[in-house]
């Protein structure tokens, strides 16, 4: 029977366990954490993560996820409210977004996928470094209870992430994005006078804030990539008071106030980039492993979602039937070409606002209050939503058909 190896237990190498399991593929998941509450992990889903999570049949353990969905958008310029939008959910075709406990989901799906005789997980399981066989990888060295030990399959499935082991083992080259920003995470009290999302624009400064799952408060601040450095050395006190002049008073309060409450708080390197191919001869990359997605519009977690239900529809039927080298390859060659009209659209369109939102030239001000003024508009708001659709309802009809 074939017998796949998936490196990496965030969303995309846990579903993707669960659903070879499912169908009587032999899988074994290794994840080196031996619990899922890493310090960062994406927690928004979007209508196109979550419609993924129903194909693969997995409603009902996201149903058991703690959650927040926050109703109401607010966006400002200049501590000046520009728009407020409520969500419909008929806009959203009632999935609405929201953002979720991934520890939670994540122990569900395992908890799910070890119903199934199949599926063997591996926590605190490090991937050393992949076994290769004439030019072929045919299994991984893992270094598990403190021993090394080597496991051998048909294929390996890369879904550990931005610093995946399988693409710097594999032979795999990447195109870099030049992404001008990274982003301070951090958590605060919850501010009741935030029920939804308030995103805030001005003097080449960028700040999300959204009620999370855990009823606490989460902040993202995008800075100039290279300047975090500094705002370290001046300390919290200061780096809260550089947020708080940006923002509203309510909100600027409050986060003074947070000052000793700040949980995990730490820098977000950002960047995007894209494998030249996503499979080798015996291993396959999906999820930020094959493609890094910039944060702009929550994009990583979802798109990773679906990269699995694609690769199961080609995967599946191939292991079924005897995992001939030669089969497994080109079911992973078609993956890619499979993905590839949403990804690269997707990653283009992720690029353009920061360069415009943190834009410290002198005509960044300028083009902001044009864009303000121009948003404001009915028909700058049905152009805000148009644009809008493409991250939240995806590019093309992704369905499991295996």
């Amino acid at each position: 029977m074939a017998h796949v190896i998936v490196v990496g237990g965030g969303p995309a190498g846990a579903s993707l366990a669960f659903l070879l399991a499912d169908r009587g593929v032999e899988v074994t998941l290794l994840e080196r954490q031996r619990d899922f509450a890493r310090e960062f992990r994406g927690e928004v889903l979007l209508p196109t993560g979550i419609a993924a999570l129903e194909e693969m049949g997995l409603a009902g353990v996201l149903a058991a996820v703690p959650r927040s969905e926050p109703r109401v958008l607010e966006a400002y310029l200049n501590r000046q409210r520009l728009v407020r939008i409520e969500g419909e959910p008929d806009f959203f075709d009632g999935r609405m977004p929201a953002a979720f406990s991934q520890p939670a989901l994540l122990e569900g799906i395992v908890a799910e996928a070890a119903k199934r005789p199949a599926f063997r997980f591996l926590r605190g399981a490090t991937a050393r470094g992949l076994l290769h066989e004439g030019g072929r990888a045919v299994g991984v060295r893992v270094y598990s209870e403190e021993r090394e030990i080597e496991l051998h399959a048909d294929l390996v499935v890369g879904t550990d992430g931005r610093g995946s082991l399988v693409r710097a083992r594999g032979g795999f080259e990447a195109r870099a994005q030049d992404l001008p920003m990274d982003i301070v995470w951090c958590k605060v009290p919850s501010l009741d006078a935030i029920p939804g999302v308030r995103v805030y624009l001005g003097r080449g400064h960028l700040l999300i804030a959204y009620r999370s799952w855990d009823d606490r408060t989460q902040v993202a601040w995008a800075i100039l990539k290279g300047t975090f450095g500094e705002l370290r050395r001046q300390g919290i006190e200061r780096w809260l008071e550089d947020m708080a002049e940006h923002v509203t008073p309510d909100l600027g309060e409050h986060l003074r106030a947070s000052v000793g409450n700040l949980e995990h708080p730490f820098l977000l390197d950002c960047r995007a980039d894209r494998v030249t191919r996503w499979s080798v001869p015996g291993a396959l990359l999906l999820g930020d492993a094959a493609h890094v997605m910039s944060p702009v519009g929550a994009q990583g977690l979802n798109i990773a979602l679906r990269d699995v239900v694609v690769a199961a529809n080609e995967l599946v039927p191939v292991l079924r039937e005897g995992a001939a080298p030669d089969a497994v390859d080109a079911a992973g060659a078609r993956v890619e070409a499979a993905r590839l009209p949403e990804i690269v659209p997707i990653q283009r369109r992720q690029a353009l606002p920061p360069r415009v939102v943190l834009q410290r030239a002198w005509w960044g001000g300028p083009a902001r209050r044009l864009l303000a003024r121009f948003l404001v508009t009915s028909l700058g708001q049905r152009l805000v939503m148009a644009n809008a659709r493409p991250f939240l309802q995806g590019i093309g009809d992704v369905r499991l058909r295996v």
